[in-house]
């Protein structure tokens, strides 16, 4: 008996371990700048590379596409004779220029790509900002307010340590019962603190809260977007996502007053409400806002809310974006590369869609994030990948480039549609550092 359990005890501690990771065949791009960076009309240098167990594979098989993102010019197929090749190309005008690399092995497809960056300190937004914007935004947030917040404030003892008192809380955003869920996280010790507002990317999911950040001596509030608690089980978000909020972010888009980004939009403000009101609050009394630093931040959806955010609410004192999606929506109507959803864009055929409503694209003026950028004045940090497919580092870049005040930039070439350890630090530290946090 003892031969077994010793032997099912070892069965299980190798199960735990054995997982899978990444592919045996791989697929590099490279170019020959370190810094992928790359003037316009200058010649660029990739070097691809076929792999298998960390070598070169002789005679592979590939396809290729380059051209400006999202607008290839040249799709080729070649054969690898020792698995490596030079492929060279240039680009007349501002923006990102990628190679993709599809390599086809004992039947199965393996990619890799490389979208480098031509004077994009000179790429331009196309999105065009509505005279009445302000007037828009303004009108919004005053309507949300009408709405008492009524905030509901349950402590999690689970979820709490010496350090950190954990709490899910509720408040109301723009309607009576519509209402705005989050964790929130405050220190222990009593006294006025920095704050952070974490602003969610896209999907529906439970939220943690930011225990770490707390610690470091700030409030931070982490918000859901969809008006239903954030402490259920996945399963539950799972069956909304592909229900009643499956592909929410197209809900209205031809209507700006029935845009669901615009309840999101006031709730991300009325979160600022609710901090400022923390000292207030029967059940958290003794901790507070300091009412002067208040930070951002958020990636991808989140990154948009952060600069909407930022710009709607002069409570914000800094700001961090990472790789902001909704930016540059009709970028397509031009054939440069636009900002996720991608509104105006045939992902299946790869060009601007061939019917598309011009009043949809005036409504989602109202909800883009370049125009936000334009208005922001306070100090803001920026990143996001070369490489990302999602969010295109040239919505990202243009986005940087027209945003107002003191800011940051920070790119990971090789990022995808994710950070490394390195650019989390990094954002992590500008935001504790420009709220007077000391590490």
């Amino acid at each position: 008996m003892k031969k077994i359990l010793t032997s099912l005890l070892m069965f299980a501690a190798l199960a735990t371990q054995a997982q899978i990771i990444g592919t045996n065949i791989t697929v590099t791009v490279t170019p020959d700048h370190k810094d992928w960076m790359y003037k316009t009309g200058e010649q660029i240098t990739f070097t691809v590379n076929v792999l298998k167990s960390g070598t070169l594979l002789d005679d592979a098989n590939i396809s290729y596409e380059m051209g400006p993102e999202m607008y290839p010019e040249v799709k080729k197929d070649m054969t690898l004779k020792d698995g490596s090749a030079v492929i060279k190309g240039k680009m007349s005008k501002p923006g990102f220029y990628k190679l993709k690399v599809t390599a086809h092995v004992s039947g199965k497809n393996y990619e890799g790509w490389c979208s480098v960056a031509v004077s994009p300190e000179l790429i331009t937004p196309t999105t065009l900002c509505p005279k009445d914007f302000d007037e828009f935004w303004a009108k919004a947030i005053e309507e949300a307010r009408w709405t008492a917040l009524e905030p509901h404030i349950e402590y999690l003892p689970e979820r709490s340590t010496a350090d950190v008192n954990t709490y899910h809380v509720s408040f109301q955003n723009d309607r009576w019962g519509r209402r705005v869920y989050a964790i929130l996280n405050v220190p222990t010790k009593p006294g006025k603190y920095p704050a952070l507002l974490r602003v969610p990317g896209a999907g529906v999911r439970p939220y943690t809260g930011d225990e770490w950040f707390c610690k470091q001596g700030a409030i931070v509030l982490e918000i859901g977007i969809h008006g239903i608690p954030v402490i259920k089980e996945q399963a539950y978000y799972d069956q909304l996502f592909t229900a009643a909020l499956a592909d929410y972010w197209h809900h209205g888009v031809n209507d700006r007053d029935r845009n669901y980004y615009k309840h999101v939009v006031t709730g991300c403000i009325r979160a600022i409400d609710l901090i400022e009101s923390l000292g207030n609050q029967p059940t958290i009394k003794e901790v507070a806002w300091d009412g002067k630093n208040l930070a951002v931040t958020g990636s991808s959806q989140g990154g948009f809310l952060t600069l909407a955010t930022t710009a709607l609410d002069k409570r914000v004192s800094c700001y961090g974006a990472v790789h902001a999606a909704l930016c540059d929506h009709e970028a397509s109507l031009k054939k440069v590369a636009c900002g996720w959803p991608h509104y105006f864009y045939d992902e299946g055929k790869g060009q601007p869609k061939e019917k598309v409503d011009m009043t949809v694209v005036e409504q989602t003026r109202y909800y883009d994030g370049v125009n936000f950028a334009r208005r922001i004045t306070v100090p803001g940090y920026f990143s996001f990948g070369f490489n990302d497919n999602v969010v295109p580092p040239t919505t990202a870049y243009g986005t940087f480039n027209v945003a107002g005040g003191e800011k940051t930039l920070s790119p990971y070439q090789k990022t995808a549609h994710f950070w490394y350890q390195e650019q989390w630090d990094e954002w992590n530290a500008f935001l504790l550092s420009h709220l007077g946090i000391k590490q």
